[in-house]
C-alpha cells in the first residue's frame, strides 16, 4: 500500500500531470466500479495524509510565523524612522543651502549698491514708477520716499469659505507693502489694473497651504479680522512668493529696528538688568567709565571654538548629537559669563538663536506621540534630560513661545502625553480574542506595568523637580478613565456573568495595589470609576434572581426533593457546606431524598452565590446598594413561604412548608448575617431586623398562622 501510494504520490506531482488524461487511463485499464473505488480510496488517504503533515507543519513552524511577523512590524517601524530621518536630514542641508544663497546674493547686492547707489536705486524706482502707471488709482503709491519695488505676479484670488476662483489679481511686492489690483475687464489704454488694497508688511501674516487636489500651489495672507487666499501659476512661483515675502518682511523688520536705534537717545549709565544668561552687566568687565572700544578690545571671540560653534551645533542637530550640541551651548554660556555686552556678542546671540529654536524643535518632536513608541518610557530619557538642561539657555532666542519650552514643566507634559499615547496605543492593539477573564488579566498586566515604568523613569528624570509629580497624578487618574473604559467595555457592555464581574474586578484591584510600591495608591479612583457599572449589574443580577425564583414559586409543588444518585445527593451536600450551610446534611437522609423543596434549595443556591460575588466587588460606595439587594431577595421566599403556609390546607404539606420555613430562617439567613458581617465588616442591621420579623410562629397544626 505504500509504494503504491508512493507511486502515486510521484505521479500527482510530477510537472507533466495532466488529470483528465490521468482518468481516461485509469477508466480505460479499470475492470469495473471496484477498481474505480479502491483507487478512489487511495487518493482520498493520499489526500488526507498532505492535509495531516501540511497541518503538523503550520503547528510546528506556528511560533516562527508569530516572531517573524513581530520582527516584519518592527522592521516597517524602524524604516519609517530611518525614512523620517532622512527627510528631517535633508530639510536641514536644504535649509544650509538657501542660507547660503541668500548670503551670497545679499552680499553681491550690497556690492552692487555700494559701486552704483545712486543708479540702483534710480533703476528700482523707474521701474516701481513704469509698473504703477498700469494701475488705475495707484499714483500716491509713489509719495513715500525710498519705495522700490521688490517682485511682482499674477496670481487668482479664491473664496476662503467654498474655495471657488473669485477673480484673477496682480501683486505688486515692494519693500514695506504689498499692492493687490485687480484686472480690468475693459482696458483703457496703458491701464491693465484697479487699485484693490495696499498691506504693510508688518501687518499681515504669509501661511503656506498644503496641496490638496485641486488646491494645489496656494498660499494664504492673514490680516485680522480677515485673511485672503492666493494661487500661483505654478509651485515654482509659489515657493518664490513665500521666500521673497519672508525675506523682504525679514529686511524691513531690521530695517525699521535699527532705526529705532538710531533715533533713540543713549540712556543713563546703570546696571543692566536681565534675565538672559548670555548677558552680563557692562561693569562686570571693568570700571564706570569704560567705554564701547575698550570693551570691544576686552572681548576675545577669536577662539577657534567659537568661530566653529554655529557649524558644530548644525552638524550636532543633524546627527541628532542632542547632548553635544548642549553641551556646546552650555560652555558658550558660561564663557560670555566673564565678558561685557557689546555688538560683537549681541551679533554671536543672534547667530546661535536659530541652532537654539531648532534645537529645541527636535527635542520636542521626539517627546510627541507621532514618533515610534516601542522603545518604552526609557527612549524617551534622552530628549527629556537635554530640554531640561536646555531651559535656562533658551533665553538665547527671542521668540517666546520657544523660551517655554525649555522649562521643566514643559518636558513633564511632553513626557506624560507620550506615555499616554504609547498606553492608548498598547490597549488598542490588544487583541479581544478567548475568554472575558484571560482578556481582562492581559489588560491589566499591559497597563498597570506601562503606569510602573511610567512612574519610575518619570522619578528618574524629574527628581529635582517636585512640582511636576502633582501632574503625574493628574496624568495618572486621566489613564485610569482609559483603562476603565476599555475594562467596562469588556466586562459590563457585553453582559457577562455577575461571577465573571467579579473575577475581573478583583484582578483589577490586585493590579492596582501593585502601584503602593512606588507610594501611588489608584485604588480610590478605580473604585469611583467603577461603582456605576458595578452597582447596575447587582441590580441587574438581583432582578434575574427574583425573576427566577418567582417563577419557580409559581410552579412550587412542595413535595421533597429527589436526587436520584448519592452521589449527586454528596455533590449538594459540598455546595452547601461552600456556601457555608454546615447544618445541611440534618436534612438528608440515607437514601437520596432531600426534606427541603426544590425551590428553596436553588434559592439558597442562588442567593449564597449572589452574596459571594457581591462581596468581591464590594466597597463602601456599594454599601447599601449590596445590602437592599439581599433584603429584597431574601423576601420574595419568605413571602411565598407565608402566602403557601396560609393557604395551604393539607397539614402533611403544611408541616412540610413550616420545615422549609425553619431552614430558611434558622440555618440561611443567620448564614447570611454572619458572612456579610465576615466580608463587609460590620453586621447588618438591616438583614437582623428582618430576620426577627419573620420569626416562625407556631400556634397548633391546624392554625393558618405562619410569620409574623
Amino acid at each position: 500500500m505504500s509504494e503504491t501510494g508512493s507511486r502515486l504520490r510521484k505521479l500527482l506531482e510530477s510537472p507533466n500531470f495532466e488529470p483528465q488524461n490521468y482518468v481516461k487511463q485509469l477508466s480505460q485499464l479499470s475492470d469495473g466500479d471496484r477498481d474505480l473505488q479502491e483507487h478512489r480510496q487511495k487518493v482520498q488517504s493520499l489526500a488526507d495524509e498532505t492535509a495531516q503533515n501540511l497541518k503538523k507543519n503550520v503547528y510546528k513552524n506556528y511560533r516562527q510565523f508569530i516572531e517573524t511577523a513581530k520582527e516584519i512590524s518592527y522592521l516597517e517601524s524602524e524604516m519609517y524612522q530611518l525614512s523620517h530621518i532622512l527627510t528631517e536630514q535633508k530639510s536641514i542641508m536644504e535649509s544650509i543651502t538657501q542660507a547660503l544663497l541668500s548670503t551670497d546674493k545679499d552680499e553681491t547686492s550690497k556690492e552692487m549698491q555700494a559701486a552704483f547707489p545712486k543708479e540702483t536705486e534710480e533703476l528700482k524706482q523707474r521701474t516701481l514708477t513704469s509698473l504703477l502707471e498700469k494701475v488705475e488709482g495707484g499714483k500716491n503709491i509713489m509719495d513715500t520716499p525710498g519705495r522700490h519695488l521688490v517682485y511682482n505676479g499674477d496670481l487668482v484670488e479664491f473664496d476662503v469659505d467654498n474655495m471657488s476662483p473669485v477673480q484673477k489679481v496682480h501683486a505688486f511686492l515692494m519693500n514695506d507693502c504689498l499692492l493687490i489690483a485687480t484686472w480690468l475687464p475693459n482696458r483703457r489704454g496703458a491701464v491693465k489694473y484697479k487699485y484693490n488694497a495696499l498691506y504693510e508688511l508688518d501687518s499681515f501674516a504669509v501661511v503656506n497651504v498644503k496641496d490638496n487636489a485641486p488646491m494645489k500651489d496656494m498660499f494664504k495672507i492673514l490680516m485680522f479680522p480677515d485673511s485672503r487666499i492666493f494661487q500661483a501659476e505654478n509651485s515654482k512661483i509659489k515657493k518664490e512668493w513665500l521666500e521673497i515675502l519672508d525675506e523682504t518682511k525679514k529686511n524691513k523688520a531690521t530695517k525699521d529696528r535699527h532705526s529705532k536705534e538710531e533715533v533713540a537717545p543713549a540712556p543713563p549709565a546703570r546696571a543692566e538688568v536681565s534675565t538672559n544668561p548670555f548677558e552680563q552687566d557692562d561693569d562686570d568687565g571693568g570700571d564706570d567709565n569704560e567705554g564701547p572700544a575698550d570693551a570691544e578690545e576686552r572681548v576675545d571671540l577669536s577662539l577657534e571654538w567659537i568661530q566653529e560653534l554655529p557649524e558644530d551645533l548644525d552638524v550636532c542637530i543633524a546627527q541628532r548629537d542632542f547632548e553635544g550640541a548642549v553641551d556646546l551651548l552650555d560652555k558658550l554660556n558660561e564663557y560670555l559669563k566673564e565678558l561685557p555686552v557689546t555688538q560683537r556678542v549681541k551679533a554671536l546671540r543672534a547667530t546661535v538663536e536659530e541652532r537654539v529654536r531648532q534645537l529645541t524643535e527636535v527635542l520636542v518632536f521626539e517627546l510627541s506621540p507621532d514618533r515610534s513608541l516601542r522603545g518604552g518610557p526609557k527612549a524617551t530619557r534622552r530628549a527629556v534630560s537635554q530640554l531640561i538642561r536646555l531651559g535656562p539657555l533658551l533665553h538665547l532666542t527671542q521668540h517666546k513661545s520657544f523660551a517655554q519650552f525649555g522649562q521643566s514643566t514643559k518636558a513633564c507634559e511632553l513626557f506624560l502625553k507620550n506615555r499616554a499615547a504609547a498606553v492608548q496605543t498598547a490597549i488598542r492593539q490588544l487583541r479581544i480574542e478567548g475568554a472575558t477573564l484571560l482578556y481582562i488579566h492581559k489588560l491589566c498586566n499591559i497597563f498597570f506595568t506601562s503606569l510602573l515604568e511610567t512612574a519610575k523613569e518619570f522619578e528618574m528624570d524629574f527628581a529635582g523637580n517636585t512640582g511636576c509629580y502633582s501632574a503625574f497624578v493628574v496624568w495618572s487618574k486621566s489613564t485610569m478613565r482609559m483603562f476603565v473604559d476599555a475594562f467596562s467595555k469588556q466586562v459590563f457592555d457585553s453582559k457577562e456573568s455577575l461571577s465573571t464581574a467579579a473575577e475581573c474586578v478583583k484582578v483589577a484591584k490586585e493590579h492596582c495595589q501593585q502601584l503602593t510600591e512606588i507610594g501611588l495608591d489608584l485604588t480610590f479612583s478605580l473604585q469611583s470609576l467603577l461603582v456605576k457599572d458595578i452597582k447596575a449589574a447587582l441590580q441587574s443580577y438581583k432582578d434575574i434572581i427574583i425573576e427566577a425564583t418567582k417563577h419557580r414559586n409559581s410552579e412550587e409543588m412542595w413535595r421533597r426533593l429527589n436526587l436520584m444518585t448519592p452521589e449527586a445527593v454528596a455533590k449538594l451536600k459540598d455546595e452547601m457546606r461552600g456556601c457555608g450551610v454546615g447544618s445541611f446534611e440534618q436534612f438528608t437522609g440515607d437514601d437520596c431524598w432531600v426534606n427541603l423543596s426544590y425551590t428553596v434549595v436553588a434559592f439558597t443556591k442562588q442567593m449564597m452565590s449572589f452574596l459571594e460575588e457581591g462581596l468581591k466587588l464590594y466597597f463602601p460606595e456599594l454599601h447599601m446598594v449590596l445590602l437592599e439587594s439581599l433584603r429584597e431577595i431574601i423576601l420574595v421566599a419568605v413571602q411565598h413561604v407565608d402566602y403557601s403556609l396560609r393557604c395551604e390546607q393539607d397539614p402533611e404539606k403544611k408541616a412540610f412548608i413550616v420545615l422549609n420555613a425553619a431552614f430558611l430562617h434558622d440555618t440561611v439567613l443567620p448564614v447570611v448575617e454572619r458572612r456579610f458581617e465576615e466580608g463587609v465588616g460590620k453586621p447588618a442591621k438591616q438583614l437582623q431586623d428582618l430576620r426577627k420579623s419573620t420569626r416562625p410562629v407556631r400556634v397548633n397544626p391546624e392554625s393558618t398562622t405562619s410569620m409574623v
